[in-house]
């Protein structure tokens, strides 16, 4: 049975498609992941799943509940953490369980049950009366999970989870969700740019403006590359373009500079690459497909990173007034 599925989900600010025609589902008990640079429309399609956008067009459904028709429902059956802060520092961590508990009329005992086996699996039992502002932010996202947790989800989103943190601290956070999928059985929907992370999910959905271009587990994605990756750098790239494709049949990518080379057997055919390539050569390396080298290939460019999200761009369009009088 399938916790999430989604048929021809879109979702428009105006001239800007934020999702385009996303389709896809997700099996009960899987870690699902989307995949992309900022500005993909990732948060966008979660927002719409957590029934907090409604969709331009198409239809989803959560732990088999309609987000359009069955919100409140659909509510109650997941757990979320947003991509920015959401707690209040003005309360400890077990107030602000506290507050959770009551919008969901979790009973007393339930709860507060709850609530102690919670801060003990994120480790924050014994700071639970402290202030939340004098937490790290490691601490914040791993009392966010513990909120998230609190009613019993079926359906657990993470909106960029561990952004932001410092590799540790995100290590630690995923032993958490893990250990809680292996013991609850909760469906976690991911959203990532960070390529490790998207490696721990059963599948993956490789999302670029608006539409999914691939999905498939990790490793079916990354045979998609079809060989070694050779990536190398030159004062001459014009000249080296040229003689990839006369002396060795090989149609090279360019990227800021860089070309780069799928073949078999990389380390075998770099010698001969050195020798007969007839131009100088700055920097050469070799590796294994990586789900960022599936990226490129299936999208052209690289992660972008630095650009904003559509749900950024849709806020900041608001704050300029944008569709004022509408």
């Amino acid at each position: 049975m399938d916790s999430i599925r989604v048929e021809g989900l879109v979702k428009r600010y105006g001239a800007l498609t934020a999702v385009d025609d996303v389709s896809f589902a997700v099996a009960e008990g899987e870690l699902f992941g989307f995949l992309g640079p900022n500005g993909a429309g990732k948060s966008t399609t979660i927002h719409m799943l957590c029934t907090l956008l409604r969709p331009t067009a198409g239809q989803a459904w959560v732990a088999g509940l309609d987000v359009q028709r069955q919100p409140t429902r659909v509510r109650r059956a997941i757990g979320l953490i947003f991509q920015d802060p959401s707690l209040d520092d003005r309360l400890t961590a077990l107030e602000n369980l506290d507050f959770h508990a009551r919008i969901y009329n979790l009973p007393r005992a339930i709860w507060r049950e709850r609530s102690a086996q919670l801060l003990q699996m994120v480790d924050l039992w014994d700071r639970r009366n402290d202030l939340v502002r004098t937490f790290s932010g490691g601490m914040k996202r791993r009392l966010e999970i513990a909120r998230g947790l609190l009613h019993q989800p079926t359906v657990f989103f993470l909106d960029e989870p561990t952004i932001g943190l410092d590799p540790q601290t995100r290590e630690h956070i995923w032993r958490y969700l893990l250990d809680l999928r292996r013991r609850e059985g909760v469906t976690l929907f991911l959203t990532t740019h960070y390529m490790d992370e998207a490696e721990r999910c059963d599948r993956i959905a490789i999302i670029d403006h608006g539409r999914i271009v691939a999905l498939d587990t990790p490793d079916a994605l990354k045979a998609r590359v079809g060989g070694d990756v050779i990536t190398l750098r030159t004062p001459a790239v014009e000249q080296a373009i040229a003689n990839l494709q006369a002396r060795f049949g090989l149609e090279p990518s360019r990227e800021d500079g860089t070309l780069r080379l799928e073949v078999p057997a990389g380390e075998q055919f770099i010698p001969r690459l050195v020798t007969d390539l007839g131009v100088p050569i700055q920097a050469i390396s070799v590796h294994r497909p990586t789900l960022d080298d599936v990226f490129l290939k299936l999208t052209g460019s690289a992660m972008r990173e630095e650009e904003g999200g559509a749900w950024d761009a849709f806020r900041a369009r608001i704050r300029s007034g944008w569709g004022r009088g509408r």
